[in-house]
């Protein structure tokens, strides 16, 4: 069990480590060398070509005001300063709430700290049980929670007030967060002008004809099932020889570009190579004139794969993109089924395009059931499996319940710097390292469980991620824990003493996650802000890979809010400071410095540096919502096994009304919020379309989806990446009505092919 004096060096190693994290983050980021990576966000939007330099040709490269590194947290006021509006406009509606989650755990656990700290935490200090508790193993910090209070006592009232008072906070303030994220996000969805997803449905498991082509049978459908509204669809066609050739064109231009620069830099040269092995070996010949002919030669075969492709019937996939005329036929579509057979004709919104995840889109629905029933099961045994290095990272933290079963262990462990190292910073940064690859993995999961969007994949993966982390980092950490620690008690005792042992065990791994939070809440948010990995990445590249401007945009590789892992995070820590604020108080101040510090540190990131890639409206707002409950729930259930052991008869029974009313509260603000979160509603719908009329817009509907899921071929090879099919427009089969009840032009034939992203 650590001691205070462990958790001191914790403490001062972490600390340390985020100073020094933000001291170097406030020197590399005024270099003008490092201003891509610092603030590529900029750079992306078009307001930033270059970056702020002095004069002279040291100033390129170093900042040679030396004013400005006096100006240490200024990143920090400078982020405060835009407000939530432009943020959403800056950034999007999933970054704005992103960052209101770190304000609601600021809302819920400050008021709950002051009251835990000087309610809670005299009457545990004054309990003064563990003074008699010879056979258990505990440290000073277990004093100051409610294991310190003898049995039976009349002081367990205090906690149960507690315990009513945090749940009534917690989920007053979950309920207007509720209430304000769903109002900002049917603001956001009605502010926003015309978009491709609001038109559009995507049709999976279309059924094959014999007799009829993909696009007649789908036609034939909807020009039957939704005469008034239907506009016209884009077929998907399989095309992974066709994507690996527009990569080939895509790198073959690269060189062209960069060639082409060499000579407008020294026009009495003409760029050379050579044509054999890695341009090693082989004749010497003009670069320029090299790669024009390859790319001639490429667009040759390119042609003349699309043409195989759209004759081959056995390329073609049973999905499409159907578009509609109105907001409403595109919502009745998309929320209703289509066919007597539940299994064929599946709807659903398109997602934005930047959102697709088209290696998905074709997934038979059989598949798709099988798939999920493996992806669970293989979840599952993740989360079983690994207990064992689970395990074994909690032994580190409580060797002193471990010498009392191996003693020979005795001479080593009792070296004062290996021990306090070992107890107060190894347990937490090993199951950090321990965490990192999980997202990896469970992104893998997600993608082979067949979810068709990016934002759904994040979602599920977040999922799969917080159930990991529950069972084995929480639960799993302190069933662990309290076996190692008191293992020699178990051994020598009655086995009608084990509930009392396990009772007082439970808040005594509250050191441990102490130093967990410290190293990932204190010296892993400042390390986030630094950006070392991509730093060091965007350097390396631009020594050696970086040729041409688009190279160099490319390097500066923004990322993104990382939810998948990041989300997972924040609802534990939600998760440690609702169970821990009545059991172990003195936690509180630790989650209280991560949040405020987090919150500094991504709303910079947010405004600087991330890119999102897609915007889902805050569509991971219920999953946080109701986590943040289960924390409430799980808490009670602790609470109320903890205190059974305590012989608090009397208070005990009054804990079983707090998870029902808790659980009532969750269906209310499901039923209330929630489906504002998963439908568009009709009457907004038809608002919209109404507005559009009397607006008088003219503008050409059809030809607007058109291409809005696409990125033609031989217009634009910079937005092109691992695309494994294209879509065939459908013949116009219907116009956008206007104003004055004029048929807009038709849009280009099915002779039109694009390339699409994965």
């Amino acid at each position: 069990m650590g001691s205070l004096e462990d958790i001191g060096v914790s403490f001062i190693i972490n600390i340390l480590s985020g100073f020094i994290f933000l001291l170097a983050f406030a020197v590399l980021s005024i270099q003008p060398i490092n201003d891509r990576v610092y603030f590529p966000k900029w750079y992306i939007s078009g307001s930033r070509r270059s970056p702020r330099r002095s004069g002279n040709s040291v100033g390129k490269f170093i900042n040679l005001n030396f004013k400005t590194y006096l100006s240490f947290l200024n990143w920090a006021w400078e982020a405060r300063r835009m407000s939530e509006s432009a943020l959403i406009d800056h950034a999007g509606l999933d970054s704005a709430v992103y960052l209101r989650i770190f304000v609601l755990g600021l809302k819920i656990f400050v008021p709950m700290m002051f009251l835990a700290l000087f309610v809670l935490i005299p009457v545990n200090v004054f309990g003064g049980t563990l003074f008699y508790l010879k056979d258990l193993v505990y440290s000073d910090i277990d004093k100051l929670s409610i294991s310190n209070v003898k049995p039976g006592s009349q002081k367990f009232w205090a906690h149960l007030s507690m315990a009513y008072v945090f749940t009534i906070w917690t989920c007053y303030m979950l309920y207007l967060e509720y209430d304000e994220i769903a109002r900002l996000r049917l603001r956001f969805l009605a502010s926003q002008h015309r978009r491709a997803g609001q038109f559009t449905v995507v049709v999976r498991n279309v059924p094959l004809n014999s007799e009829r082509s993909m696009s007649e049978v789908v036609d034939h459908f909807f020009q039957t099932n939704h005469p008034n509204h239907y506009l016209g669809h884009q077929a998907v066609y399989n095309a992974n020889e066709f994507a690996k050739l527009v990569r080939q064109k895509e790198r073959l231009q690269n060189w062209l570009d960069y060639n082409q620069l060499k000579l407008e830099r020294n026009p009495e040269k003409r760029p050379t190579t050579k044509i054999g092995f890695l341009g090693l070996f082989g004749e010497r010949v003009d670069s320029i004139e090299f790669y024009e002919h390859k790319i001639n030669e490429l667009e040759k075969k390119m042609a003349s794969e699309r043409q195989r492709i759209l004759k081959d019937p056995n390329s073609i996939m049973p999905v499409a993109f159907v578009s509609f005329n109105s907001r409403w036929g595109a919502a009745v579509c998309a929320q209703t089924q289509q066919s007597k057979n539940p299994t064929l004709w599946l709807t659903d919104w398109a997602p934005e395009p930047h959102d697709l995840y088209w290696r998905n889109l074709a997934i038979p629905f059989v598949s798709l059931s099988i798939r999920k029933l493996v992806i669970s099961v293989s979840v599952f045994a993740l989360v079983f499996f690994y207990m064992i290095p689970i395990a074994f990272v909690q032994s580190l933290a409580n060797l002193e319940g471990l010498e009392k079963v191996a003693p020979f262990l005795q001479p080593v462990i009792e070296l004062k710097v290996i021990k306090s190292f070992l107890q107060g910073f190894l347990p937490g940064l090993a199951l950090k390292i321990f965490l990192c690859i999980l997202p990896t993995v469970l992104m893998i999961m997600s993608k082979v469980e067949g979810h068709m969007s990016l934002s759904s994949l994040e979602r599920k993966t977040a999922a799969k991620y917080y159930y990991f982390m529950l069972v084995n980092v929480f639960l799993g950490s302190i069933v662990t824990g309290t076996a190692f620690q008191q293992l020699h008690s178990f051994l020598h005792q009655s086995p009608t003493q084990i509930p009392r042992t396990i009772g007082v065990s439970i808040p005594m791994k509250a050191n441990f996650f102490i130093t967990y939070i410290m190293l990932d809440g204190w010296a892993g948010i400042a390390s986030e802000i630094l950006r070392l990995k991509p730093l060091v990445i965007f350097h390396l590249k631009n020594m050696f890979l970086v040729k041409t401007e688009r190279d160099r945009e490319k390097a500066m590789d923004p990322g993104s809010v990382d939810l998948p892992k990041n989300l997972p995070t924040l609802q534990l820590y939600f998760l440690l400071g609702i169970v821990y604020a009545v059991i172990t108080p003195i936690l509180l101040p630790f989650i209280f410095v991560f949040f405020l510090s987090a919150y500094f540190v991504y709303r910079h990131q947010i405004i600087n540096v991330y890119n999102q890639e897609y915007e889902s409206a805050a569509a991971f707002w219920p999953h946080v919502h109701g986590r943040i409950v289960a924390s409430l729930l799980i808490s009670h259930l602790l609470l109320l096994g903890l205190l059974s052991t305590k012989k608090a008869a009397n208070s005990t029974p009054l804990l079983l009304v707090l998870p029902v009313l808790t659980i009532c509260f969750h269906r209310y603000c499901k039923s209330r919020f929630e489906p504002a979160f998963r439908k568009y509603p009709l009457e907004e719908a038809m608002e919209k379309d109404t507005l559009e009329r009397e607006l008088e817009s003219n503008l050409n509907l059809k030809a607007f989806l058109a291409d809005a899921y696409l990125h033609p071929i031989f217009q634009s090879l910079e937005d092109v990446e691992m695309g494994e099919v294209i879509v065939e427009k459908s013949q116009s089969h219907r116009t956008m009505p206007t104003s004055s009840e004029q048929s807009s032009p038709s849009p280009p034939d099915h002779a039109h092919q694009y390339e699409v992203k994965p």
